[in-house]
């Protein structure tokens, strides 16, 4: 398995991942651009995406898909209400309506309902056979009933947007701090520091925190307040590191079988 974090944050959020023959990305926001080149700086050709997962159809997720789609014609993952928020896709032969979980190749996709302020989003578990990879960003709270499902997997990609003193001492307007607070907004460091306390076992192997907020939060913040809470509940998990707006993350790199 390999994945790799194009970019993360409210400019756009893009994530790279591969297994045997089969190569994917979740969510493509930024631009085309910037996608391909950043394909090609991890030894890629944007050519060989077969597939590509939408979360949910918030510009920072999707604003390079119709460029992208017109170039390299992969496969496009999408909910029903997705596909009647994004026009351009009714004229796009290579669609696939999911709900429920499905396959890629050899590769199992869990879906997992999330929380955000759009007609529908989801999040994903990736699963090889051997190692799994949690994916979820932009979403207000993380339902329980998932928790059995998202239990000990063998890599985390989990948002940590926002410091809640940082965003009520900011410059956001009270709506928008409402909203960033709300059930159909985005975790905080707090709750997702919370959450991956319930969900961290024996297999995980790395936790990326994304989505940081550019004005709402920091690097420092997000990890002090994860090893603050694990240290509080008495876990030893070190391997933590922050994705970038504008620069790759590897989480896990199977052509040296290291995780950086």
């Amino acid at each position: 398995m390999r994945a790799i974090v194009l970019a993360s944050g409210s400019e756009g959020n893009s994530t790279f991942f591969s297994s045997g023959n089969v190569r994917i990305l979740i969510d493509i926001g930024k631009n085309a651009k910037y996608i391909k080149e950043k394909i090609l700086e991890i030894g890629e050709n944007p050519e060989s995406i077969q597939a590509i997962l939408i979360s949910h159809t918030h510009d920072d997720h999707v604003s390079a898909l119709k460029v992208f789609l017109k170039k390299f014609h992969p496969q496009v993952f999408v909910t029903e209400k997705m596909f009647y928020d994004l026009d351009f896709l009714k004229d796009y032969e290579n669609v696939v309506i999911y709900d429920e979980d499905f396959y890629i190749g050899n590769i199992s996709v869990k879906t997992i309902r999330t929380s955000h302020d759009v007609t529908d989003s989801r999040n994903f578990i990736l699963s090889d056979g051997e190692s799994s990879l949690v994916y979820l960003t932009d979403t207000g709270y993380l339902n329980r009933k998932y928790f059995s499902v998202l239990k000990d997997k063998t890599y985390y990609l989990f948002e940590s947007n926002h410091d809640i003193e940082m965003l009520m001492d900011g410059p956001y307007p009270k709506w928008l701090k409402q909203r960033v607070l709300g059930t159909l907004g985005h975790l905080s460091n707090k709750d997702s520091s919370f959450y991956l306390t319930k969900l961290v076992g024996e297999n995980t192997k790395k936790i990326v925190l994304m989505h940081l907020s550019k004005h709402n939060n920091t690097e420092k913040k997000a990890l002090e307040t994860f090893f603050q809470t694990f240290k509080e509940y008495e876990l030893n998990f070190s391997d933590v590191v922050c994705a970038k707006q504008n620069e790759i993350t590897k989480v896990c790199d199977d052509k040296d079988f290291v995780c950086r």
